[in-house]
């Protein structure tokens, strides 16, 4: 039934072989050029885009190199006759040298995004060209200005991509990896070695690791560790540093995971750094040992955990021992020639070559991997927000390390940092660069975690104040200014324990909502019915977000849900859009069907939506954008919360209105505009419904019911002229089962 052509091809199985790619270019004179070799860390039987994958490729001697360059051009040419990209795979038998051809994609893939970044060549640009008959010859390398883009690119470091998996949204689901793809995204590390790298990746998930390890959430269950070597998850390459650190022999490692001896070495060549490292202390290490720790990828975090002290002290030892970060160059051509673009990664070698301009700078923080709650949408606003600050005449830097994005292409802003977006590289660039300030209200939740450092340091962060963006985070202060301002929410309370909870709880009346502070996509959020499940889920929240207030409000059972998104200079408010929600409140706002403009909310309700907006972005005291979201009860708004920062419906409304309204906001924020230099003029025709998108296919074991927690990976836009649409009368009508539920 999955084949649109009713075949199914059977191979011989080939597990345990290495698996690399191939990116080629071929033009209409049957030029191909070579763009990058892929090499997977997993050996065959993992998706390759569940698996960490290295260019270029480490372990391939240069003959089954040149066989597999020269099978790569066979098959392309023996395809047909076709100009632009192509992506080859191989299965390699490590005991033999064997080689098989798995597949081979006849267009630009997931691995060609991944080439393009780890490259600097545009492989989908210059694909295109190649298609409506240009020849590489006749084409320039986008990097460099002067050379050819038949010029196969030449790397002097390394690329590790690692996926980015959100198990911990799918309860049930089968965690362990194979054939089908379960990753939602992926961070990408650049280093002077395979071990930098590969740290830098770890550091860019977001998952509460500081780098492949000494972090001090290493497993220590044997039994444990050799069930996830031979039966791999998401957190398998952790546990193979695990592995190493209790002293399991690398005979058997190599035995359950078939993975190169090369990179394990590489692995546990850093277990045996660490212990060299623990025999010191931050006073007595030697400036050699220190150095060579930077340059295998430890964060200052990682080595203050090492050495029982405080990063900052870290920092400030390798600082006076002038054990610094400096900036090289993504060049496509290993320095032969001079780079044009300034496309940047750092590492701890002699010879910087970032040169700082003297021109007003700022610079926009991304929103690292995608994953669900944080995905796409985010990606837009800062690409959005870097070409109005290139408008305004500052010099644009950007700071992520997500190879999907378009904001970590070369030429959106001025500077290309491919960093971590982790306090470390951050603090380093901005010392370096020395910008005006930072926007950190455009990269969703990552980017506002590294407010309140930011502010402690006093840099300068463009727009809303941290201690606005705080307020708003902190749900039992929001809730108070609600109070103060005469605003209506549902009955509350912050708790820091479960028996404050149940306590809060006979006060409140059940249902209640439980909300953890400071997370997005509803992470940790649930709708309890009596105390035991209040109690058991307070405890699951406080285990995973230590030191949390959460707050406890009265659950609108039935509620209609909205939400508003606005800008506001910090003396006026523009609301750019209301949205009614077809699904009712308790269903998360990235799971449900939104409607904009509202379709059956009274004018009375409108006008309250936008008073209370206006009055909590001046409260807030706002400046850029802000998104609100309310329970609509018996004709009254209630507030259930507010993030003064871009929204996951921003790209949406200004797609649907037709309007650059990121640009306006960040123009607001850099103080450059009021809002009434700017010229509204909405394209308001119909109606424009979001649609959620979900990848329960993948996990067909998980409970698929919708809750405040977002499940959802991705989302679409439908327009209709009017509500008698067959679309729109069919998904109304499945709102009655919510309600029935």
């Amino acid at each position: 039934h999955a084949s649109p052509i009713h075949e199914v091809l059977i191979d011989k199985a080939v597990l345990g072989w290495k698996e690399f790619e191939l990116e080629l270019l071929r033009d209409a004179n049957d030029n191909v050029c070579i763009i990058c070799s892929i090499e997977n860390f997993d050996p065959m039987g993992i998706h390759t885009g569940d698996s960490v994958t290295v260019a270029p490729a480490m372990t391939l001697p240069d003959t089954i190199y040149q066989q597999m360059r020269n099978l790569a051009i066979r098959m392309m040419n023996g395809i047909g006759q076709f100009a632009g990209g192509c992506n080859v795979q191989f299965a390699l038998n490590p005991a033999d040298d064997t080689i098989i051809a798995i597949e081979i994609n006849p267009r630009v893939s997931r691995s060609s995004a991944l080439a393009s970044k780890a490259t600097g060549y545009p492989i989908a640009k210059i694909a295109a060209k190649l298609a409506i008959g240009y020849h590489l010859d006749e084409l320039k390398n986008a990097i460099t200005k002067t050379t050819s883009a038949y010029f196969e690119p030449a790397l002097d470091y390394v690329v590790v991509k690692v996926p980015r998996w959100n198990f911990d949204k799918f309860k049930g689901a089968d965690r362990h990896l194979g054939l089908q793809m379960k990753s939602v995204g992926e961070a990408m590390g650049i280093g002077r070695n395979f071990q930098e790298a590969l740290q830098k990746a770890c550091q860019s998930l977001e998952i509460k690791r500081n780098g492949l390890g000494a972090d001090g959430r290493e497993v220590t269950d044997q039994a444990r560790i050799l069930e996830s070597l031979e039966h791999p998850s998401w957190n398998r390459l952790f546990h193979l540093y695990d592995a190493f650190k209790l002293g399991i022999s690398f005979k058997t490692i190599h035995q359950l995971t078939r993975i190169d001896p090369w990179f394990l070495h590489q692995i546990e060549e850093l277990v045996i750094l660490e212990r060299e490292i623990q025999k010191y202390s931050l006073a007595d290490i030697p400036s050699d040992l220190l150095r060579e720790a930077k340059r295998k990828g430890y964060a200052d975090r990682q080595i203050a955990h090492l050495l029982d002290c405080y990063e900052s002290e870290v920092y400030h030892q390798r600082i006076e021992r002038g054990i610094r970060r400096v900036y090289k160059c993504v060049d496509t051509c290993a320095a032969e020639f001079e780079a044009r673009t300034p496309y940047y990664y750092s590492t701890f070698e002699g010879e910087n070559e970032s040169v700082v301009s003297d021109k007003k700078k700022i610079v926009v923080l991304g929103s690292g991997p995608n994953r669900i709650g944080q995905g796409i949408e985010f990606d837009y606003s800062c690409v959005h927000g870097v070409l109005a600050a290139r408008e305004c005449g500052y010099e644009t830097i950007m700071i992520n390390c997500n190879p999907e994005t378009v904001s970590t292409d070369f030429d959106i802003a001025d500077k290309l940092y491919f960093e971590p977006v982790f306090w470390e590289h951050i603090y380093d660039i901005i010392l370096h660069e020395k910008p005006v300030g930072v926007i950190v209200q455009l990269g969703g939740q990552t980017a506002l975690k590294l407010a309140e450092k930011l502010s402690r340091h006093g840099i300068r962060i463009l727009g809303t104040t941290f201690e606005s963006l705080d307020l708003a985070e902190d749900r039992g202060s929001f809730s108070n200014l609600l109070k103060e301002n005469g605003i209506p929410y549902p009955e509350f309370g912050v708790i820091e324990d479960a028996d404050q909870a149940v306590e809060l709880s006979r006060q409140l009346g059940f249902p209640l909502l439980v909300r953890p502070s400071y997370v997005l996509g509803g992470q940790g959020m649930k709708i309890v019915i009596n105390e035991a499940e209040l109690e058991q889920h307070v405890v699951n929240i406080l285990r995973d977000i230590p030191d949390n207030k959460i707050l406890l409000d009265h659950f609108l059972d039935g509620a209609i849900e909205a939400e508003a998104d606005a800008i506001c200079d910090g003396e006026d408010v523009y609301i750019i859009g209301i949205m009614e929600h077809i699904e009712p409140a308790g269903i998360h706002s990235g799971d449900s069907y939104a409607v904009l403009p509202s379709f059956d909310l009274s004018e009375n309700v409108i006008a309250q939506i936008e008073a209370h907006t206006r009055k909590i972005a001046l409260a807030l005291h706002t400046v850029g954008l802000i998104n609100i979201q309310f329970a609509v009860k018996n004709e009254v708004v209630y507030i259930i919360e507010a993030n003064p920062r871009a929204s996951r419906t921003v790209p949406f409304i200004c797609k649907a209105y037709r309007e650059p309204y990121v640009n306006y906001a960040t123009k607001v924020m850099l103080g450059e505009k009021k809002l009434r230099d700017f010229q509204f003029n909405p394209h308001k025709k119909g109606f424009a419904i979001k649609i959620p998108v979900f990848s329960f296919n993948k996990f067909p074991n998980v409970n698929k019911e919708l809750g405040p927690e977002m499940k959802s990976t991705g989302e679409a836009i439908y327009f209709i002229d009017d509500l008698q649409d067959d679309f729109f009368v069919n998904v109304y009508a499945e709102r009655n089962l919510y309600l029935s539920r």
